[in-house]
């Protein structure tokens, strides 16, 4: 049954995360009281449930810090979120446990394992080696105080960026270049006639894009690049001393070592090959790119190199004046609703799915809507989904799919319906008009459609355990679904299904997509280098065996955009990937894009909402989750493995080719 999340209070949370991680205790003393007859049944089976009950305490309790309107509810949330954390950090710790998994591996029945079983066991004995049980006891609890003191601070990291409320004020004149529903939508300054541009997505972003005010564009981005920097840059200092000295006490040279243990990538060394060969013609496009919109900022008169803060502006001058693409006008075209059910539409086609509005959501916020998932085919309920689209004051940041209850088989033998939502951050409506999405690269509509890859990853599972389920594969493939997600909103004729203009209703004038769709790839070298300098500084701070220099790490891996730093910025202090999971592997955006890119080349190749590619690329690749590789899952799909050559070929980077 749904959670009601709509009497949620301070005492709610708190009971919710205690009860649930009493729940999954009790689980696991049944796991540690069969060492003296293990079997999968009794050992591995309660330890698994044990981990959905924790997601359950997660849910109903530590994800109100992301999104409840109350202040004393997030705090209690941000508790009940480190508690379940350090539960699960601890978890591999415990010596009891570890012999009852141990006795069962050295059992007939456990050798014996296939398939998803087989891999759970193994999964659980890496991370009982990876909790320090080959290392002396001194050295292993010196290991579990750094972990649980490491989800301290991630919790203090994410909180602090969220809690910046860093703006700007300015005068109508100001906002010169910014449409007027933007305008409308903003908050009123401190004196009469001013507005507040925050640094938060929906204002910033179109302000950096559209601004002529170049000033303000600075010092918005200066404000964003240092944003959270008295409390964060200790605490990411803080914590990249505790990671290398985990590293230490593995006898490994650097946190990289260890944290892509667990990934596709497997070791530093084979981040390092693909950024070799992915690196130099996105940092040569990018010379050219910068040298282009250098030319476009010199006839306005800037002296010297354009910066940071001008170079989403001069792109979009340059797909306006280029292509005739101006955001302003489509996004008329792109009112939510529409984009939503058009999204609904596609992948219904191609997945072989059925969407049905829930009337009463229950949720934590008049705006949330609540979604069931069917299969087509046989009827069956398969999934449940939030949709928390619009910002308010103290909601999550960016845009992210959080998993609320994860698919599983249950004790009983049926299975448990995933729940997940989207928080997002998109365009509310304004006074007489709806949600009117902007379009073009890493614009809201392919954040909505990102995310909702995500969801789908975390819907379609039918992996028996919960270690696997949701979208719980390797961390640098999760983004590969929602990657290939974002292709089919630059395609003409998804388009022409649902964009409308939000007054007359008139479809968007084919003229206007085909410019749309020959400026997706416009400064992609800079857009690539621009992702690839995040990764490359975290790379620096976490693949180095010497102390780090943040600073430097910055600076250097800046240089790949070929832009000048920003100087005085620590951009690293709202770096959310760098204390969120994506330590050592930021470079995993990236990475995925290429394999969301091959995935995708399949779906071109046979037809872009073919049900026949649709279905098999939903058993080979959203079914499986984690229970299969993601090298594996991807060889599946294409009969081979992922190549970076076709990311580049798509993008007409691929050293002495053009595209036909």
């Amino acid at each position: 049954m749904l959670h009601d999340f709509t009497n949620t209070t301070v005492e709610s949370v708190q009971t919710a995360v205690t009860e649930a991680l009493a729940e999954a205790d009790a689980l696991i003393e049944r796991t540690v009281a069969s060492v003296d007859a293990p079997s999968f049944e009794a050992t591995m089976r309660p330890l698994d449930l044990a981990g959905a009950a924790a997601i359950r305490g997660y849910a109903h309790g530590a994800f109100m810090a992301y999104v409840h309107t109350g202040s004393d509810v997030r705090d209690a949330g941000q508790a009940g979120e480190e508690a379940v954390q350090k539960w699960n950090v601890g978890l591999p710790f415990r010596e009891d446990l570890y012999r009852a998994v141990r006795a069962f591996a050295d059992t007939p029945e456990a050798a014996a394992l296939e398939g998803e079983q087989k891999r759970l066991l193994e999964f659980w004995l890496r991370d009982f080696r990876r909790a320090g049980h080959e290392l002396a006891p001194e050295d292993k609890a010196e290991l579990e105080s750094l972990r649980q003191r490491l989800v301290e601070l991630e919790v203090a990291f994410a909180r602090n960026i969220n809690d910046d409320q860093g703006a700007i004020e300015v005068t109508r004149d100001d906002l010169a270049g910014l449409p007027d529903d933007y305008v409308e939508r903003l908050s009123p300054g401190s004196e009469p006639g001013t507005y507040k541009v925050s640094i938060k997505g929906p204002e910033r972003v179109p302000f950096m894009a559209q601004a002529h005010n170049r000033e303000l564009r600075e010092k918005l981005f200066r404000m964003d690049w240092t944003s959270a920097v008295a409390t964060n840059r200790p605490i990411l200092e803080e914590g990249l001393k505790l990671r290398h000295r985990i590293a230490q006490l593995f006898g490994l040279p650097t946190w990289a070592h260890y944290a892509l243990e667990v990934k596709m990538a497997g070791s530093p060394e084979r981040v390092e090959q693909f950024y070799a060969q992915i690196v130099p013609p996105l940092r040569a496009a990018a010379e050219r790119e910068v040298a282009t919109l250098q030319e476009r900022a010199e006839r306005d008169g800037v002296i010297g190199p354009i910066q940071a803060w001008d170079w989403t502006y001069y792109d979009d001058q340059q797909s306006r004046e280029e292509h005739g693409v101006d955001q302003n006008l489509i996004s008329a075209y792109l009112p939510l609703e529409p984009v939503i059910e058009g999204m609904f539409t596609l992948t219904a086609e191609v997945f072989g799915l059925e969407y049905r509005r829930v009337p009463d959501a229950r949720a934590w916020h008049p705006d949330v809507t609540l979604y069931e998932i069917h299969d087509k085919a046989s009827g069956e309920l398969i999934a449940h989904f939030y949709a928390d689209l619009f910002p308010r004051e103290g909601k999550f940041y960016h845009a992210a799919a959080f998993p609320l209850e994860l698919g599983h088989r249950r004790a009983d033998g049926s299975y448990a319906t995933p729940v997940s939502a989207i928080v997002a951050n998109l365009t509310p409506p304004g006074p007489g008009k709806p949600s009117l999405l902007r379009h073009g690269p890493h614009g809201e509509i392919e954040t909505l459609w990102h995310e909702f890859g995500h969801i789908l990853h975390e819907s379609l599972t039918r992996t028996e355990s919960v270690r696997f389920s949701g979208a719980e594969t390797e961390r640098d493939f999760v983004e590969a679904p929602s990657q290939i997600m974002q292709h089919w909103v630059w395609q003409p004729s998804v388009l022409a299904r649902f964009a409308r203009h939000h007054e007359t209703g008139e479809p968007l004038p084919e003229d206007l997509i085909d410019r749309m769709v020959g400026s997706e790839y416009l400064n992609v070298g800079l857009r690539g280098a621009w992702q690839v300098s995040y990764g490359a500084e975290d790379m620096a701070m976490h693949a180095s065996a010497d102390p780090v220099d943040i600073d430097t790490a910055m600076r250097e891996a800046f240089d790949v955009t070929s832009l000048p730093f920003p100087e005085d910025t620590c951009s690293v202090a709202s770096f959310g990937h760098l204390m969120g999971g994506y330590d050592a592997g930021y470079y995993g955006y990236l990475w995925a894009e290429v394999i969301g890119d091959d995935l995708w080349g399949r779906f071109m190749a046979e037809g872009i909402t073919s049900p026949g590619v649709g279905m098999a690329y939903r058993r080979a690749i959203l079914e499986p989750n984690g229970s299969r590789s993601g090298d594996d899952m991807v060889a599946d799909f294409l009969g081979r493995p992922a190549a970076v050559e076709n990311y580049l070929r798509m993008r007409d980077l691929l050293p002495g080719e053009t595209k036909g």
